[in-house]
């Protein structure tokens, strides 16, 4: 097994948004997470609007059961879209949701650096930082 098998076996149970696709989805209730470390945020910016999750954190703050989940974490029917910088760990992290009951999870394709190069919401890292 290599892990370019496991991405596509990954990949293949999922509904993959493009960037404008996630957006819209965004627009009639599902829910944008970004699971990219600190770093990456304040090197590139962030998405506005989005719930930052980093990775190593997501399954508990998303799992309706955890304890230590966020206050959208409300049911298993929610729409997640994840994104990472360049839309491979966010396939991972959205097979994992899956797992956990979280069928409705998904990511975008390209991640964040495709996200903002289709011009989406982006807040300027100089202004976040």
């Amino acid at each position: 097994m290599t892990i370019e098998r496991v991405l596509a076996t990954a990949r293949a149970g999922l509904r993959r948004l493009d960037p404008v696709q996630a957006a819209q989805a965004v627009e009639h209730g599902a829910r944008l997470i970004d699971t990219r470390p600190q770093s990456q945020r304040e090197a590139d910016g962030e998405i506005l609007g989005a719930l930052v999750i980093e990775r190593n954190h997501l399954e508990w703050r998303l799992d309706p059961t955890s304890p230590a989940r966020v206050p959208e974490a409300a049911g298993h029917d929610t729409t997640w879209i994840v994104v990472c910088d360049e839309g491979y760990s966010s396939s991972l992290a959205a097979a994992s949701l899956h797992a956990i009951g979280l069928t409705n999870a998904t990511d975008v394709i390209g991640g964040f650096q495709a996200w903002k190069r289709a011009g989406l919401p982006v807040v300027d890292p100089v202004a976040s930082a």
